[in-house]
């Protein structure tokens, strides 16, 4: 019988994780192969040009890490003023972007899945 072994922590380098173009900008995706993490963590330099996108069933959650002045989110038919130091919860089915450079930490629950990016 094999047995395996697990830590009690895993760790990410986003230094070391390759950027992949998304909607937003590019993301560094951290945790997806961690079976028992119920998440994914990304952090994503967000270009001017996000495309409004929603996702059916993940929940994202975005820690602006940095910004430029007059960035914001928009969230359905909202623009809502971000500075670094917020945070937004953004629910599944809401159409959203960001709206001016930024760099953010996302949180997505469940994993990220890229069939679950959906575009009007």
């Amino acid at each position: 019988m094999n047995t395996v072994e697990l830590k009690g922590y895993e760790v990410a380098n986003f230094a070391d994780i390759s950027g992949v173009s998304c909607p937003c900008g590019t993301a560094r995706r951290a945790f997806a192969e961690v079976e028992d993490f119920p998440a994914t963590v990304h952090v994503t330099e967000i270009s001017e040009n996000a495309k409004l996108h929603y996702h059916k069933r993940l929940t994202e959650t975005y820690y602006f890490l940095e910004c430029e002045d007059g960035a914001k989110m928009q969230l359905d038919d909202e623009f809502v003023p971000v500075q670094p130091g917020m945070c937004i919860m953004i629910r599944p089915g809401t159409r959203h972007r960001a709206i001016g450079r930024a760099k953010v930490l996302i949180m997505v629950l469940p994993k990220f899945d890229p069939q679950d990016e959906w575009f009007d």
